[in-house]
């Protein structure tokens, strides 16, 4: 008997050395990709949205939060504490420890969660019913984005309205569906956070074929969205939003909160899984016949084929996809590719990472917002 438990101790003891072996193994194996030669570029910034504070449910101050920011170089947050609106968060935004914090809401609408962004601070609440609460936003000068569509709180269709923006991404909701099966990696959070969490994430592939089907209908814009309440450290340097802007982002509080507000409304940014790889200086871009070039959120009435152009100046392995109204039409490795278009339609990028990391090979690094190829309906 004392034999036989010596055994089954021995064997639990070789497993859990296994499994430290296994673990130190990943950990020191792991790394996020850089590309150092490239030059930041004043007209690219870098930030993250749909975070959440003290002033509703997250677990530190704005004021706090800030200061994680600026110490993950990021150059804008964007809170979106509950209510309808927050009118706390809302009246809070301004330069914070360098950082541009800017300040929506998420509202709980009967369809679901909706986040609200630039919207002039209404006398009285939003309405609960979503189709008011959305003609209520834009008649403010604000704009919308469907929260979480299938987790959580999960959005109800109904009635097609104009909605500008969808989250693609949800960090909080992968941490809290793939808990249980990254049981194995959870150690890791005290050391290297940012593998567990990518080793959370999983294929978001319902909400690419819902936003897909979106842009067969209307303009919209996708978003990695962190759903942060707590872990901001590592969530900062989770998902990232890109944003693209024509003059470098000004010191002047509202002016610089025009800047990223008019990049999010016109779709000129990009989603990345920063702790993956760093994905600065990615473009995906459409040139016309005459020569003139057009960014992604752009929508397009050519009178004949236009050239689509994709930058991946990137030195690690990457498959970058390019997709039309939700299939995939062409592949490259290449870090500059050129496509010529010639069929109506809505055309994005997804890129996948092909090294070595605790991403899921189904699980894109980089999504560009669109370009719409529409035909001249006069």
């Amino acid at each position: 008997m004392k034999l036989r438990k010596k055994k089954i101790l021995l064997s639990i003891l070789a497993l859990f050395l296994l499994y430290i072996i296994w673990l130190s193994f990943n950990l020191l194996t792991f790394k996020t990709y850089r590309a150092p030669a490239l030059k930041p570029s004043p007209l690219e910034i870098q930030g993250v949205f749909h975070i959440h504070t003290t002033f509703s449910d997250g677990r530190k101050s704005l004021d706090e939060i800030a200061k994680i920011a600026s110490q993950a170089d990021l150059d804008f947050i964007i809170i979106t504490d509950h209510g309808n609106p927050n009118r706390e968060s809302y009246s809070s935004q301004g330069w914070k420890e360098g950082i541009l914090a800017l300040a929506g809401s998420e509202l709980s609408v009967n369809r679901g969660h909706l986040a609200a962004l630039d919207f002039e601070l209404p006398s009285r609440s939003f309405s609960q019913n979503a189709e008011d609460a959305f003609y209520e936003i834009k008649a403010g000068g604000g704009f919308t984005i469907i929260s979480h569509p299938y987790s959580k709180i999960q959005w109800s269709w109904g009635k097609f309205l104009e909605y500008e923006g969808i989250e693609i991404i949800n960090g909080d909701t992968a941490l809290k569906k793939n808990i249980v099966a990254s049981i194995p990696s959870l150690p890791a959070l005290l050391i290297k956070p940012e593998y567990t969490l990518l080793k959370m994430l999983d294929s978001p592939h319902r909400n690419l074929r819902k936003w897909d089907e979106l842009n067969s209908l209307h303009p919209t814009y996708g978003y990695f969205s962190l759903d942060a309440h707590l872990l901001y450290q590592p969530a900062f340097n989770l998902l990232r939003l890109h944003l693209l802007l024509q003059t470098p982002l000004s010191e002047d509080f509202d002016k610089a909160k025009h800047q990223v507000y008019e990049a999010l409304r016109k779709g000129r940014f990009y989603n990345s899984i920063h702790a993956a790889a760093q994905a600065y200086g990615f473009r995906f871009s459409a040139k016309e016949e005459g020569g003139k070039t057009v960014p992604m959120g752009s929508t397009v009435m050519p009178d004949s084929a236009v050239t689509l152009q994709i930058e991946a100046p990137f030195p690690f392995a990457k498959d970058i996809h390019l997709v039309h109204n939700g299939k995939t039409i062409f592949s490259s490795d290449e870090e500059s590719v050129s496509y010529e278009a010639g069929h109506p339609g809505t055309y994005r990028v997804e890129i996948y990472l092909s090294e070595r990391s605790p991403l899921g090979k189904k699980i894109p690094w980089i999504v560009s917002n669109p370009i719409f190829l529409r035909k001249d309906e006069k």
